[in-house]
């Protein structure tokens, strides 16, 4: 006969951090919230401070931003009625005060970000990056610091690189090969070109709409001219080990339908040179036309059945596969940016993990003149009329000098440079006392124990 189990006397209660595994149980029975500080209120920030007041167990100790008054106008906009809340145009502060767990960098600043990340690790703060610029120039060495810290360094769930990295470690977890990872965006080659004075044709708005809605020329155009996607993928490279391509994005035109059959190795019919790696899809067929079930707003992996057994539940189980059904996709078709930042939130509360995080220096996002530029003139960075950001190996980035997107801003040109060409550190006058420099040249001098 079977004795019963008493599990009475030993259970944890319900409610009790220990016996509850999801994030919403784990933040709602916290018994202090965890205290989160934000730096930079724009977009992302807004959308963040909007579902953090239906989040249970975080508390908002402060905001800071260089614009105090639209700062506050922001908030209110974005439903924050605590008028207590703090807000200050000091990061420093609002990151050393009692009381702060986690740090939010959400500037869009390369340089910025990396001054607040670091005192943010100085003072022994968790970190969130939404601002990947500064993640792609010197994320993987930050990283570091901080797990050498006790600390964690997230990327921010709802931007596509930390949705990208869940999809990869789904995959990798389930025992699955990852073929290639990615997100969708709308793409032509011409606009590599494009500039924040020719932009809003390409999104149906005119120059006075896009102003009245506070629309920010230079960050919309980084998203047409595959800055962004460079950016990006950079950022999911070194949080995967997934390789860049070796001379920069293709963009494919591909729908959700033909993601299997298209993101798989050319020696199984597809477009890749190799299996795990990283690519940008467009929504856009080259002839400017669009593509059936686009994947604009999402993001997605492809993957190998490995066997036999494996490609047969696939296809038993109706997932969207090649024509040999051995290669399959998953995606997600859209992504909520700010309104899902509290998952990263929950995940360093309750788990102590980050939503995606740079393991190693696989790939840079590197500059390149959009035009014909003339010695002396100064470069206008990511967005701007000057330059885009190109995709490469890190190795490549290192092997050629090459010019971090991210350091291509309010510095002036010691050489012509012909429109197509990559820009070169020795092309630019460089502050060596600049903060950026040397912590990108920091991260630079010690590849050796970052590269994978």
């Amino acid at each position: 006969m079977t004795q019963a189990t008493d599990f009475g006397q030993d259970a944890l209660p319900l409610g009790h951090p220990e016996s509850d595994l999801n994030l919403f149980a784990g933040m709602r029975a916290r018994e202090t919230p965890v205290g989160v500080a934000l730096i930079g209120a724009g977009k992302f920030g807004a959308m963040f401070l909007n579902r953090a007041r239906h989040t249970p167990g975080l508390r908002l100790t402060g905001v800071a931003d260089l614009d105090v008054d639209r700062t506050r106008r922001t908030m209110a906009q974005a439903g924050w009625d605590d008028a207590e809340t703090p807000v200050t145009d000091d990061a420093a502060d609002l990151i050393a005060r009692d009381g702060v767990e986690i740090v939010i960098e959400a500037t869009g600043h390369p340089a910025a970000g990396l001054h607040h990340a670091a005192t943010a690790i100085r003072e022994g703060r968790h970190l969130i990056m939404v601002n990947v610029e500064a993640d792609v120039l010197a994320g993987p060495l930050l990283a570091r610091h901080a797990r050498a810290a006790g600390l964690v360094y997230s990327l921010a769930y709802g931007d596509q690189p930390a949705l990208i990295a869940e999809l990869v470690d789904w995959g990798r977890a389930a025992g699955f090969e990852i073929v290639c990872a990615g997100k969708g965006t709308k793409y032509l080659p011409a606009f590599h070109q494009s500039t924040p004075e020719t932009v809003w044709s390409h999104y149906g708005v005119t120059p006075e709409e896009a102003q009245a809605g506070g629309m920010n020329p230079k960050m919309f155009n980084s998203f047409l001219d595959g800055t962004k996607s460079a950016i990006e993928m950079a950022a999911v490279a070194n949080a995967t080990g997934l390789a860049p391509p070796d001379d920069g994005l293709g963009f494919p035109p591909v729908g959700t339908g033909d993601l299997a059959d298209r993101l798989k190795p050319r020696s199984d019919g597809g477009l890749l040179p190799a299996s795990g790696m990283v690519e940008v899809v467009s929504s856009l067929a080259r002839d400017g036309s669009p593509i059936a079930d686009d994947l604009r707003w999402g993001v997605y992996v492809t993957m190998a059945a490995g066997d036999d057994y494996a490609a047969r539940c696939f296809r038993e189980y109706g997932l969207a596969t090649d024509g040999s059904g051995r290669y399959a996709a998953m995606w997600k078709p859209f992504h909520l940016i700010g309104l899902e930042l509290g998952i990263s939130v929950a995940s360093i509360a309750v788990r102590g993990e980050p939503t995606g995080s740079p393991q190693a220096f696989r790939g840079d996002a590197v500059a390149v003149a959009k035009q014909n530029l003339k010695t002396g003139e100064v470069l206008d960075g990511e967005g701007g009329a000057t330059v885009w950001g190109k995709l490469v190996p890190a190795q490549r980035s290192l092997d050629e000098s090459l010019l971090p997107i991210g350091l291509a801003q309010d510095v002036a040109l010691r050489r012509d440079i012909a429109a197509g060409e990559p820009l070169r550190w020795a092309d630019i006058v460089i502050d060596d006392n600049d903060q950026a420099v040397q912590t990108r040249r920091a991260m630079e001098n010690t590849v050796e124990r970052i590269m994978v």
